[in-house]
């Protein structure tokens, strides 16, 4: 082989290299920036998923008040109606004490 086509071939491998090298780094920059993005991605979803918890405990939260509410609406009417029903039978419970009083 000839001085000339040594060297063609030496440079070949050379430059041969070279283009590796490069493709290793461009390939490591890639997967860099990929994994920075996954990161990034997985930061938001975190952060969507914890605002639609905050969401949803806010909106059980306004349930139950509402719930409790009603119930406490419902329990002063009817202790409203106990104590009506309790104030027409009073007079009818004292003048029947008085009567058995007065007759003992």
């Amino acid at each position: 082989m000839s001085l000339e086509a040594i060297e063609k071939v030496t440079q070949a491998e050379k430059e041969a290299r070279e283009r590796l090298a490069a493709a290793e780094a461009e390939a490591k920059q890639m997967v860099a920036g990929a994994e920075k993005e996954g990161q990034a991605l997985l930061q938001r979803q975190r952060s969507a998923g914890a605002e639609a918890g905050r969401e949803l405990l806010r909106q059980a939260e306004e349930r139950a008040a509402a719930a409790a509410e009603k119930t406490a609406q419902a329990a002063q009417a009817e202790a409203a109606g106990l104590r009506k029903a309790a104030e027409e039978r009073l007079e009818a419970a004292a003048e029947f004490i008085v009567g058995r009083v007065v007759s003992n």
